[in-house]
Formats: structure tokens, sequence, C-alpha cells
């Protein structure tokens, strides 16, 4: 494994760092130490070096394009409703950044913050290490946390990214990479030839503020009807008449894990044979189809809809105020551990 580093431009007049690692196989991963993003999971073609990941070229296209491509997410990701939620009976109020509920933790979220980086490399597995100490007046959570979070490329070329957390004090921890993928070749703008399967029977019913009503909709005969593999061009011309015109939606998966069971979901391009597996040790997939990605974004794929597809592995969205979900609360003396396991055939 070799790892390497370099300037990625400027996030809030500090430089950003991107840091490299390398397999023997020619398969390539980088994370930048600006919101912990996950800047590149290349393969070898023979065109080259081909990026999986919805990527930029330099720091101030990502702050430009918006979507959160690829940040690392937390401590909390997608919504809790009005922004509030209450642990042990103890009330706690959030940013509103999205109407009157809290996206992705806010402003404060870890997408917004420089990272102490260390990297380490042996013949089987290269790391990129991010960890912070977080206090409320950092991350707007109610506690002192100190968070790891480590990239790993392996020798089999999958990737792992492995999420620790503990506090001081109750606080809330569900936090996740928001990856966005196109397996094709780089000259296909969009997603629509790929096929994605989710190991899931159902999605969440939601509000009209993308927040869970609790109750859980079949998936089986729909456009979310992705057990035995569909067809994301149809599916995605199905979800047109939403008024995402698109997916923004959250799938209850099976939890596997990195060495037993089935994966959440795969996507694979059969015109290239591409495929890519993942795993969570949590209950939730989000599928994002990029929906009104404009054109004025610098990436390496064409800014419009369905450009690539985000697969976000976290806890069910707005847990604190449906206890069905599970619990994401982050304890004293009980640190928590979470992981995603990123397979690739190609």
């Amino acid at each position: 494994m070799e790892i390497s580093q370099n300037n990625f431009g400027q996030a809030n007049g500090h430089p950003v760092t991107r840091y490299t690692v390398a397999n023997d196989h020619g398969v390539r991963m980088s994370v930048l130490n600006f919101g912990g993003i996950w800047q590149e999971f290349s393969v070898p073609t023979d065109n080259g070096q081909l990026n999986l990941l919805l990527s930029a070229n330099s720091m101030e296209d990502y702050l430009d394009a918006g979507y959160s491509i690829c940040q690392l997410i937390g401590p909390v990701a997608n919504r809790i409703g009005k922004a509030q939620f209450s642990i042990d009976g103890q009330n706690y109020q959030l940013q509103a950044n999205e109407g009157q509920n809290s996206l992705h933790s806010g402003d404060q979220g870890w997408q917004n913050h420089f990272w102490h980086v260390a990297t380490e490399a042996n013949d089987n597995e290269g790391k990129i290490i991010l960890s912070n100490h977080y206090s409320p007046d950092d991350d707007g959570m109610p506690a002192d946390t100190d968070i790891h979070v480590v990239y790993t490329l392996h020798s089999d070329d999958s990737v792992t990214i492995d999420m620790y957390g503990e506090s001081d004090a109750p606080t809330l921890f569900n936090p996740t990479n928001h990856s966005y993928w196109n397996l094709a070749d780089a000259d296909v703008d969009t997603v629509e030839g790929q096929e994605l399967t989710v190991n899931s029977k159902y999605h969440l019913a939601v509000n009209s503020d993308k927040i869970p009503t609790g109750v859980l909709v079949e998936n089986l005969g729909s456009a979310y009807d992705f057990k035995n593999g569909h067809s994301l061009g149809h599916a995605l011309n199905e979800m047109l008449k939403t008024p995402e015109k698109g997916f923004d939606d959250f799938f209850a998966v099976k939890p596997s894990t990195t060495f037993d069971g089935d994966p959440i979901a795969s996507l694979k391009d059969p015109k290239s044979g591409r495929e890519l597996k993942m795993y969570s040790d949590r209950n939730t997939l989000v599928v994002f189809s990029a929906n009104g990605l404009p054109a004025s974004v610098k990436l390496n794929r064409p800014g419009k809809s369905w450009a690539a597809l985000a697969l976000e592995a976290q806890a069910l969205p707005d847990a604190p105020h449906h206890p069905e979900f599970g619990d994401i609360t982050l304890r004293p003396l009980a640190p928590v551990h979470h992981q995603i396991r990123y397979e690739i055939k190609y």
C-alpha cells in the first residue's frame, strides 16, 4: 500500500489536504481533511483510472456544488423533526436548517469541520484516520464527544468506513457517508442503465417535509421494489410522478455484517460488469438520485438529475421520535462503533 497527500484548495480560508491510499491492483481511495469527504474510489480500466464516486477536483468546486457530495455526515444523518429531541426526559433544541427541521445536524455538522488526520499502511491495508473532539459549542449536541472515523482500503479492493463515538453525557450518534455512485464509463451521464438491489421489503412513509410518519409502506409491486434487483431507468421514470421526480427515500433494510449476512444493497452496471456490494450494521439505506443537480456544477459527471445515486447507510431517520426505529443514543462509558463496507467487482 502506498500513501500520499497533496493540496486540494481551501475552505474557510484554510488549506485542504487530500490523502490517498493506493493498493497493488491500482485501486485508489482519497479522503479530504475538510468534511471527511470521500473524494475518490477509483479502479483501473482499459481507458485509465475511473472514479466511481461523484467527485470534484477542488475544494472550491465541492463548496459550489452543495448536495453533501460524499461528505462525512454526523453526528446525526438525515432529519430530526422540529429540530428537537429528548433523552431521559431532558429536552434539547438543535439548529433548524431545513424549514423547522434539522438536516444532517445543521451547519455545525461534521461535514463543515476540519479533521485531524493520521495514516497507516501495511501490505494488507491502508488507513486514513480522522479524529476530533467536539464540545456542544462545536457541534450543537449536548455532550463532549471523541470521534474517530477510519477509512480503510484493503488488499482485496474493498473499503470499510469505521465510525467510533464516545461521550461524557447522553447524546445522539447516527453518522454516515453521503456517497454518490455511478459505476458506468465516464461518458455515461446518468445511472439509468444500472441495476439496484436493496435487501428491503418496506420504505418509510413521510410527510411533506420528508419527516417519517412512523408507517412502513410495502415495496412489492411498486417503483420501490428492489428486493430482487430492478432497472434504475425504469424505476426513476416511474418516480417522475413524485414531487422529487426521483428517489429521496428511506428503505428499511436487514442489517448485515462484514463477515456474515447479505449486503444491504448492490449496484450493478451490466454494460461494464462493474458491481458494488454494500454492507452495514444498521437498519436503513437512504437512496437519493441527485434530483435537480444543477448544470453549473463542476464535477466528474455532468450536472443533471440522476447523474449518480447516493446510498447512505444509517439508522432510520428521526429515530428519537419513533422508539420503534431503534435507539441512536450515545451514552457515557458505552462507546459505539458502526461500520459500512463496500466490495467492488470491476
